[in-house]
C-alpha cells in the first residue's frame, strides 16, 4: 500500500470544452496556433460560446487543467484512492460541481478553495487532426490565495506529502504558493516537481520560474518549451540534448536535478548529473490517434506514479510513455479502462 496523500499537487482546475475543428474555422478566426497553449485574452472570450453553438451535440466536457489531468492519471495507474491531494480554486457553480464530482470519483482527494469572484475556469480545446490548440480562461482558478495554505487542515496535508507537483500554469496565479511548497520540500528533504507546461511561461513568466527553479528536483517539458527556455536565456543553443543538460545543471539548492523532455515522436531526453539518456518512443499508428490533448500531462502522471513507488527512472519513463500512448487513443484526457502497465523493477 502506498501512503495516502503521498503526493500533493497545486494547479489551475479547468473544465475542458473540446471540439474537433477540422475545418480550422475557429483556429483561423481566433488566430490560434496548433500545438500551443495560451491564456485567453478579451478577443478570445466569444470562442467558448461559439464552440458550443457551432458544434452543438459534438462538444465534450472533460474535467481538466494540466495538473489535475496528471494527478488523475496517477490515480488511474496506482488504482488506490487518495494517493494524491489536489489544491486549486473553483466557483460553487455547475462547472465546479462537475470538476469536483469526476475528480473524486477517480480517487483524487480534492481540496478546493471556493470563490464568488469568477466562475469556474474553462479551457477551449480545438482538435485539428492530431494537433490541438488550448485557450484557457482561468476564471476562478485565477483567484487562488496563498492564505488557503494557512488553514491547519490544509497545511497538515502539505506536511503529510513527500512529493509535490505543479504544472507551470499557476506561475500566472500564485507563484508565492508554489515557492512556499518548494521551500517546505527543500527544508524537509522531500521532492518538488515542476512542469514547464507552455512556451510562453518560459519567457513571459521567466522571473518567477527562475525563483522556483533552484528548488526543483524533477523538471518536465516538451521540445517547444525546451526551445523557448533556451531562447529566453539567450543560450544560442538549438541542440535539445545540450539544452536538456544545461537545464539540469542550473544552480540548485541541494542534490541533483533531473530534467525530462519529451519530443513527440522523437526520443524522450533525460538529463541527470551531467549524463543524458535517450529513450526511443513507440510510434502510435496514425489511424489509432484520436486526440493528442493531455498526452504530455499523462506522460508526467505515469512517470510520477512510478517515482512515488520508488521505481527506477527507466520504469518511470516507460510508464510515462504507456500513459501518453493510451491518452492519445482517447478523446481528451479520459480513462475509461483499467491500466495494464507492469513495472520491471
Amino acid at each position: 500500500m502506498i501512503q495516502e496523500g503521498i503526493l500533493l499537487a497545486f494547479g489551475n482546475p479547468l473544465l475542458d470544452i473540446s471540439v474537433n475543428d477540422e475545418s480550422c474555422h475557429l483556429l483561423s478566426k481566433y488566430d490560434l496556433k496548433r500545438n500551443n497553449a495560451i491564456l485567453a485574452e478579451d478577443k478570445h472570450l466569444p470562442l467558448y460560446d461559439e464552440m458550443v453553438i457551432q458544434y452543438s451535440d459534438k462538444v465534450q466536457y472533460i474535467p481538466g487543467g494540466a495538473t489535475l489531468n496528471t494527478v488523475r492519471v496517477i490515480q488511474w495507474i496506482l488504482q488506490q484512492p487518495k494517493v494524491t491531494t489536489y489544491f486549486g480554486c473553483i466557483s460553487d457553480d455547475k462547472n465546479g460541481a462537475i470538476l469536483k464530482k469526476h475528480a473524486e470519483e477517480e480517487g483524487v482527494n480534492v481540496q478546493f478553495q471556493f470563490t464568488h469572484e469568477q466562475p469556474t475556469g474553462t479551457c477551449a480545446v480545438l482538435c485539428v487532426g492530431n494537433d490541438r490548440s488550448l485557450v484557457a480562461n482561468l476564471g476562478a482558478a485565477n483567484c487562488f490565495k496563498e492564505e488557503f495554505l494557512d488553514q491547519p487542515s490544509n497545511w497538515k496535508l502539505v506536511e503529510k506529502a513527500q512529493f509535490y507537483y505543479s504544472a507551470g500554469f499557476p506561475l500566472t496565479v500564485s507563484p508565492k504558493s508554489m515557492l512556499r511548497l518548494a521551500h517546505h520540500a527543500y527544508a524537509c528533504g522531500k521532492t518538488y516537481c515542476l512542469n514547464l507546461s507552455a512556451p510562453f511561461l518560459c519567457s513571459v513568466f521567466k522571473d518567477p520560474m527562475m525563483e522556483l527553479l533552484p528548488y526543483v528536483d524533477f523538471l518536465f517539458g516538451n521540445e517547444l518549451e525546451a526551445d523557448e527556455f533556451s531562447k529566453a536565456h539567450d543560450w544560442n543553443i538549438t541542440d535539445r540534448k545540450e539544452i536538456t543538460l544545461k537545464m539540469a545543471a542550473w544552480p540548485k539548492k541541494a542534490g541533483t536535478r533531473t530534467v525530462v523532455i519529451t519530443q513527440g515522436e522523437g526520443p524522450v531526453l533525460v538529463a541527470r548529473g551531467g549524463e543524458l539518456t535517450e529513450y526511443p518512443v513507440s510510434r502510435v499508428p496514425e489511424n489509432e490517434i484520436v486526440d493528442t490533448n493531455g498526452a504530455g500531462d499523462a506522460f508526467v502522471g505515469g512517470f510520477l506514479a512510478q517515482l512515488i513507488r520508488g521505481k527506477s527512472i527507466d520504469d518511470c519513463v516507460r510508464c510515462g510513455m504507456y500513459c501518453g500512448d493510451y491518452i492519445i487513443r482517447q478523446s481528451g484526457c479520459t480513462l475509461p479502462t483499467k491500466p495494464t502497465f507492469q513495472s520491471e523493477s
